[in-house]
């Protein structure tokens, strides 16, 4: 392994610590989208074509050109820095998959929620859950094209957040926007250990 830069397979070998985040939110939010951008490995999909008894219980507002559907999860691995490696787990959006993303959490120190202003509503259940669960998350706005531009304050009261809950924009399709959103996060996580490193085990 020793100087192979990170995008290949192999880990830094100066590599000291993995943590385990998940990238949640609300069907068709841009999470295969999100993890894909940043993954500096082929990231793993587990897409289905989506049928249309999937059309019968998924919200499809604001879909028109969406055409596939996560079932299981996406994963993706990012070295942050020379000694902490993310690995990455997009969970599905749709809520008839909850309980897999449940047990998706377990290990986890954290998630990205991603949002839509178009249908900021349905980031309350994610959130509820993530909540119910104990894990600690940051919410990043996806800007969608055509999609409404609010102030960050305005969102952060539409969301009900906590002051403390980090809340930034992104654009899921670009890697260096989707990073600073990762580093929110970490950087929140590293704070609440009041160490400013990753809690031990991770």
């Amino acid at each position: 392994m020793g100087s192979a830069p990170a995008s290949d397979v192999y880990l830094r070998s100066s590599v000291r610590t993995a943590a385990k985040l998940l990238i949640v939110g609300h069907f068709a939010v841009g999470k295969t989208t999100f993890v894909g951008a940043l993954s500096e490995i082929r990231p793993l999909r587990t897409e289905e074509v989506m049928t249309q008894a999937g059309a019968l219980v998924d919200d499809l507002a604001g879909t028109k050109d969406k055409t596939t559907t996560t079932v299981a999860l996406d994963f993706g691995r990012l070295t942050l820095n020379d000694q902490l490696v993310l690995y990455l787990f997009g969970t599905p959006g749709q809520q008839r998959f909850t309980e897999l993303w449940q047990d998706m959490t377990r290990g986890a120190l954290g998630a990205l929620v991603l949002a839509d202003t178009r249908r900021l509503s349905q980031s309350f259940g994610v959130m509820g859950v993530l909540e119910e669960l104990g894990l600690p998350y940051a919410v990043a706005v996806n800007d969608f094209d055509g999609a409404p531009v609010y102030e960050l304050d305005e969102v952060r009261d539409a969301l009900d957040l906590l002051p403390e809950t980090p809340l930034v924009r992104c654009d899921a399709r670009d890697r260096v926007s989707s990073t600073r959103a990762l580093i929110a996060l970490v950087q929140y996580l590293l704070n609440r250990t009041g160490t400013g490193e990753p809690p031990a085990g991770s």
